[in-house]
């Protein structure tokens, strides 16, 4: 059985073929492929973006779903994670997305589910929907030439599954990647470039990949205020000017803290395409995993 708990889940060539999967569902709509099919969501960490992305994603291929609600079930009562999975399978559900706030749940679940686990987001290690769908915004701007291109990705780094998640996949499709952040937002690594002043990297990048300071995740306060750590990492006009760079966000956008609005209004961002992207790549895996599973 297949699941998509990182990126590695999927080589090279299959991600390809979600990438065809989805520019048909993009520029040409798509049948009821998942007609009679069961999706069971749920989400143990809030989302906005990426849970009605899948929603909306498998309701357009026809499918059926569930989405839990966490405050009001029973693992609210106590009930363990194994149970609440034991029981989600009974349903015979057909696939299961789910996010978690802990690293390594849906690995761990995907052991006791008879159904494709893919993975919304766990903890500070992986996002894999959502690298593939910044990878396909990407190949789509440059017309699939995106060997080595090169990318700066800024801001926390260090508590970002969205980093972790586009570095490997990134890499693996011949990106290169350069780390900016300060530097208790930058991981311990010598396989990638970094610095601390993305001034220095300016002129030489095609793309810029802005992170949200992920602060539920840090212990302690480390900026007096987020618009200090603006100052010097804000996404501005001033700095881009009328360079030819591609600039995208996982969301949410922190307005003039991770991009400013000037910018987030330019042509040149694609934080909106980013999310219709999102739709359709997760169309694509959704289709793949449950007939691959059939």
């Amino acid at each position: 059985m297949k699941h998509l708990i990182n990126t590695k889940d999927f080589d090279i060539q299959t991600i390809e073929d979600i990438f065809k999967k989805a520019k048909l569902f993009k520029e040409h709509g798509c049948d009821n492929l998942l007609d009679g099919k069961l999706i069971i969501t749920i989400f143990f960490e809030n989302s906005t973006r990426t849970r009605s992305s899948f929603e909306v994603a498998a309701k357009r291929l026809g499918a059926t779903v569930v989405s839990l609600d966490v405050s009001k079930s029973s693992s609210s009562k106590g009930e363990t994670l194994f149970d609440t999975a034991a029981n989600l399978d009974a349903l015979e559900p057909d696939a299961i997305v789910i996010r978690h706030q802990n690293a390594g749940v849906p690995k761990i679940l995907s052991n006791y589910i008879n159904c494709p686990i893919i993975n919304g987001g766990d903890g500070a290690h992986a996002h894999p929907t959502q690298a593939i769908l910044d990878l396909f915004t990407i190949n789509e701007h440059f017309g699939g030439e995106v060997k080595g291109k090169k990318i700066a990705i800024v801001g926390d780094i260090k508590n970002s599954r969205v980093a972790n998640s586009n570095i490997e996949l990134l890499n693996r499709f011949g990106l290169e990647v350069i780390m900016v952040a300060p530097p208790h937002f930058m991981p311990r690594t010598k396989n990638y470039r970094n610095t601390h002043y993305i001034e220095e990297i300016i002129d030489e990048v095609d793309i810029i990949m802005s992170l949200r300071t992920q602060t539920e995740r840090h212990s302690n306060q480390i900026y007096a205020s987020l618009k200090d750590y603006a100052r010097d990492f804000c996404i501005t006009k001033d700095l881009i000017g009328d360079r030819d760079i591609l600039l995208l966000h996982p969301g949410p956008v922190n307005r003039n803290i991770d991009i400013d609005d000037f910018m987030l209004a330019d042509s040149r961002c694609k934080v909106l395409e980013q999310v219709k992207n999102g739709m359709f790549t997760r169309m694509a895996v959704l289709e793949y995993l449950i007939n691959a599973d059939t």
